[in-house]
């Protein structure tokens, strides 16, 4: 076969090159006397054929007015420019016919059962059709607009873009349009264009504009970087006298001050104005304040003053000239605040005023406390930061100089500074706070245990541990892309309100994850508003972790011979957990007003109840099934007598204590003698 295939082949090819030698001869050779042309009236006539240009289809009309010349101006180009297609007026219409849905097919519709569907002409179908859904004619509209359109801060060709538009629907001619065109016009540009008007149309002034406009703005001059501003000038702009100390010097003085060496605050010799001892310390008169970026340094502080403690965390920012307190933080837990002597500017990093622009109040000294040795009295500038309670600047830096794990997120060492005044301003023990529960409600026998029920350390960042949650996806699997969800008023206010607490807490971060997962709530029982987030998309990429859940019958089965009972609610559940390092952004979902992403394990992921069964086995494993059953984040403890109860329940609160978990004093069950009903 593979030599009849090769034969067939050679053939193939010997005739091939004699169809070539063929056509190379018939190019070459010259053709013997021509013969004359016939005559005039023998050659057909051929026409020129003029291809005509594709047109994209018409897109369907539903019967919205603002839409009705547009469809139109579409269908009319697309019949007239395939004469062959729709060479009748009844193709034409029923082309037309073809594209309506909604409103404007129900219109149709009702004209075809009136038997009124055929028009004499398209011109006439077009008109009547006109008078159903463009039924007021637009230039008294369109002259309103342009009568108030102007440029703003947009470029010339975006603000003619604009003008050109609703000058085509007006009808007005050139002249009040050019004039209007011009009042539009930014002033600078006007003034600019005031010696060049020579008797120009309005086209030729529309294209003038842009180019003057084009080019004042190539030659405008950026903005130069500074890090921090000027106070804000004075009202008069004449120069005054210098006012130092509690007069103010005329030149004269500062002259002779200055040649004898002489203080100019307080006319003293032998040191400077700015070591001057009777000068009292002077507040910053000009503050920078800027968002480092999305990479933040948060750590938990503890504020205190007149004996109530508020735990939260604090940014440390190094580009920040102040330490900042955020307005609604203080208005929400009643801080003491004063007026400053004088105002503050603070700005943004790029020049641009902060809020109002000026600071008018601080906080009273607060003593702020970081770990459980590190203490301080500190004073707030008071602004609007609602992604940061605190913001510790470069002057609180600068003062301690840390060092700073900035991977972690954690103060490693302090400076000599802080171990000679800091460290020992801090109380050798806490002191018991508001966060811990009152002991009437809890058995004598655990007064020594109360920080395993704090509420305030159980809204505190765990730290990450060997059994962190991790979401590994299916190899290949694109972000998940969620929805914005719409959101009432009273469910906007509540989100709002959620996403605070949660920021404060640094629960969750701002995120520029390319997931995103939806944001909702859910109405509870007794009216109150949960919020969900949607991660049905993230769970389906998501690689199952099938770490088991204890057998309820099989558990209780332990419980016969037991007598008494003590049940536990951890606080905060899953949120006792942190996400994986580097998994993050995974997690990340959208609200109506940002974008963020969890720090902490949240709920609907859909390895979460494993992974949390997982660590609290880790925790309790030398005490499961001997006199503990632990079902995800419900805590069972049952003995076979008082005093052995005692024991055990003291075991597991110091294992809670030791690992950073909390439990819920409002839901705990203690000493119960018989089976009780949530047992059974």
């Amino acid at each position: 076969m593979l030599t009849q295939h090769q034969q067939q082949l050679d053939r193939l090819t010997a005739l091939t090159e004699q169809l070539v030698r063929a056509v190379q001869g018939l190019q070459v050779a010259a053709p013997p006397v021509a013969s004359p042309p016939p005559p005039p009236a023998q050659l057909p006539v051929v026409q020129p054929v003029t291809a005509s240009p594709r047109l994209a289809f018409p897109d369907k009309f539903d019967g919205t007015p603002a839409k009705c010349k547009g469809f139109l101006l579409q269908c009319t180009l697309f019949v007239n420019q395939q004469p062959n297609l729709y060479a009748t007026d009844e193709s034409k219409i029923a082309f037309v016919c073809s594209l309506l849905t909604g409103k404007a097919l129900e219109w149709a519709t009702a004209v075809w059962d009136l038997g009124q569907s055929t028009y004499p002409t398209f011109a006439t179908f077009l008109r009547s059709f006109k008078e159903v859904f463009q039924p007021t004619p637009e230039s008294s509209e369109a002259g309103e607009q342009i009568v108030a359109l102007r440029q703003g801060r947009r470029t010339a060709a975006e603000y003619a873009l604009d003008f050109r538009t609703l000058a085509a629907q007006s009808g007005w001619n050139d002249g009040p349009l050019k004039l209007h065109y011009r009042k539009g016009l930014n002033s600078d540009l006007q003034v600019e264009l005031a010696c060049r008007d020579e008797n120009l149309s309005l086209n030729q002034y529309i294209d003038l504009s842009i180019r003057v406009d084009n080019v004042m703005r190539a030659r405008k001059p950026s903005r130069p970087f500074t890090p921090t501003f000027q106070p804000q000038p004075s009202a008069s702009s004449a120069p005054e006298p210098m006012q130092l100390g509690t007069t103010k010097l005329t030149t004269e003085e500062r002259e002779r001050r200055l040649c004898n060496n002489l203080c100019l605050y307080c006319g003293q010799p032998g040191h400077i104005r700015a070591t001057c001892p009777t000068r009292p310390p002077r507040p910053p008169t000009s503050v920078s304040v800027f968002k480092s970026g999305l990479n933040r340094c948060e750590i938990p502080v503890l504020l205190r003053y007149d004996n109530i403690s508020i735990q939260t965390t604090a940014l440390i920012d190094s580009g920040t000239a102040g330490n900042f307190i955020d307005k609604d933080f203080v208005e929400a837990n009643r801080l003491p605040v004063v007026s400053c002597a004088s105002p503050v500017a603070v700005a943004a990093l790029d020049g641009r005023p902060l809020g109002t622009g000026r600071v008018d109040h601080t906080t009273k000294d607060l003593t702020l406390r970081l770990e459980p040795n590190h203490q301080e009295s500190i004073c707030f500038f008071i602004i609007t930061s609602p992604q940061s309670p605190l913001i510790l600047g470069y002057p609180w830096l600068n003062r301690h100089e840390p060092t700073i794990s900035w991977t972690g997120g954690r103060i490693t060492h302090w400076s000599p500074y802080c171990h000679q005044h800091c460290m020992s301003l801090a109380p050798p023990t806490p002191p018991r706070s508001a966060s811990l529960p009152p002991c009437s409600t809890i058995p004598p026998e655990y007064h020594d245990l109360l920080e395993a029920f704090s509420t305030v350390k159980a809204t505190e960042l765990p730290p990450h541990r060997p059994g962190d949650c991790a979401i590994e996806l299916i190899p290949g699997a694109a972000p998940p892309r969620g929805r914005v969800f719409p959101l009432s008023q009273p469910e906007s206010e509540a989100m709002e309100k959620y996403i605070k607490e949660e920021l404060a807490k640094g629960f969750i971060r701002p995120s520029t994850s390319p997931a995103s997962a939806g944001f909702f709530f859910v109405k509870k029982k007794d009216g109150g508003l949960r919020p969900c987030i949607d991660y049905r998309s993230l769970n389906e990429i998501t690689v199952k972790y099938r770490y088991p859940l204890p057998l309820v019958p099989s558990a209780l089965e332990q419980l016969r011979s037991a007598r008494f009972y003590t049940k536990l609610d951890l606080r905060s559940a899953y949120n006792l957990i942190r996400i994986r390092e580097g998994d993050e952004w995974k997690t990340a979902f959208s609200t109506t007003s940002g974008h963020y992403e969890y720090r902490v394990m949240p709920f609907g992921l859909a390895n979460s109840p494993s992974y949390f069964q997982a660590f609290v086995n880790e925790v309790f494993w030398d005490m499961l099934n001997r006199w503990v059953i632990v079902y995800i984040d419900d805590i069972l403890i049952f003995s076979s007598s008082f005093t052995e109860h005692v024991r055990h329940v003291r075991a597991v609160l110091k294992r809670l204590i030791q690992h950073q978990l909390y439990a819920k004093e409002e839901s705990v069950s203690f000493i119960k003698k018989k089976s009780p009903s949530w047992v059974t």
